[in-house]
């Protein structure tokens, strides 16, 4: 988006008066957090205060959104800019409606890849990790969503893109992730970073486990235009009971196939990837029960909840499927507190480490969980 950048040229930046407009940073949320999730929250007003940089290691499922709210609102009294950003487009999308109703009659500007919105300016602002390339010096806090996601992750420059957005003087690094990274987890450890955790979900219930299922050569099937009888079984049960599926993929081309497959068994199915323009509408016919089944790629691993989701992963011994990635697609499942269990199933030709690694992730932070409940 900022075209062809080379040494031998010229990047211009705003050194007049901060254009922040005054507004009324009244919180109009009124909802209730849990014992986790309070905690958590004064934890980031106590940062933004003191101005430390602080990570929040939260559950798939925990609400980290609603635990920024009150932090949000104490920044935003004191004066400052506060900046909401996340490594996908997905989840910006996602973050949008939320932060409107929770923050209703105040001016927030939202950034993406093809946003209407550039150029503006607004005490708020949601936006791509990408489009803090064009800000320095811009936001007094920064809240960094998924930062384990790709490509933050493993991009430096987008990493370099968080630090140069911060005002130098007495900026402040809020980090969300159900994942941290071990460089991050090494400078907890370390006490080079503060850190607070919520081990259990909002509704207090645990996360689901996934479970193994080997399938055999599954790739040699669809070449057949077949999927594994397993999978087809176990999708077919769900619907029958009136329950919808997230079927994660390893690639687009697998997405494209399974679901003509599953079209041609008279499925109510639909594909979606990153590189799809109708990506955000297809999501939303998702949620408003136009189809039983969304087959995606790693896009919808993060960011989105959907009520009463069961939840698939074929050929899970991809090695596009981390750790960190099994973690997140597991989390999609029993979010709702109406429907706080779900099936989730790693359907496989052969057990990775990822794999293991991230049951034994969810099965850990439920114990941690299940030792906090007890305790009290």
């Amino acid at each position: 988006m900022m075209g062809k950048v080379t040494e031998c040229g010229s990047l211009y930046e705003w050194t007049g008066p901060q254009m922040l407009e005054i507004c009324r940073a009244e919180l109009t949320w009124q909802g209730q957090l849990s014992k986790g999730q309070k905690r958590a929250s004064e934890r980031i007003i106590e940062a933004i205060k003191n101005k430390f940089d602080l990570l929040v290691w939260a559950v798939c499922g925990a609400g980290k959104t609603e635990v920024l709210f009150h932090g949000i609102e104490f920044a935003l009294k004191q004066g400052m800019s506060v900046c909401i950003a996340t490594p996908r487009t997905d989840v910006v999308l996602e973050l949008e409606p939320r932060l409107r109703k929770a923050f209703q009659g105040m001016k927030i500007v939202v950034l993406y890849g093809g946003s209407s919105e550039r150029f503006q300016i607004a005490p708020l602002v949601i936006a791509t990790t990408h489009q803090l390339m064009r800000y320095k010096n811009a936001f007094d806090v920064l809240i960094v969503d998924e930062v384990d996601a790709f490509p933050y992750s493993m991009d430096e420059s987008l990493q370099f893109a968080v630090l140069k957005a911060m005002r130098k003087k007495g900026g402040i690094r809020i980090y969300l992730s159900a994942t941290p990274s071990k460089n991050m987890m090494r400078e907890v450890s370390r006490g080079i970073l503060e850190a607070i955790k919520i081990p259990l979900r909002f509704h207090q219930q645990p996360l689901p486990v996934p479970s193994f299922q080997w399938i055999g050569h599954w790739k040699k099937k669809l070449k057949k235009n077949h999927l594994p009888p397993k999978v087809m079984k176990w999708l077919q049960r769900h619907i029958a009971k009136k329950r919808r599926v997230l079927l994660f993929v390893p690639s687009i081309a697998n997405m494209k196939k399974v679901t003509k497959i599953l079209l041609e068994h008279n499925l109510n199915v639909e594909g979606v990837s990153a590189d799809d323009p109708d990506r955000k509408q297809k999501v939303q016919h998702f949620r408003d029960f136009a189809y039983d089944v969304l087959v995606t790629t790693t896009i919808l691993e993060r960011g989105v909840t959907i009520p009463n989701v069961q939840v698939g992963v074929l050929g899970s011994e991809s090695t596009i499927f981390t750790e960190s990635a099994l973690v997140q697609i597991s989390g999609r499942a029993g979010r709702h507190p109406d429907y706080c269990s779900g099936d989730v199933i790693f359907f496989h030709f052969g057990l990775t480490r990822s794999m293991k690694q991230a049951k034994k992730h969810i099965v850990k932070m439920n114990d941690i969980a299940g030792k906090e409940f007890s305790e009290k």
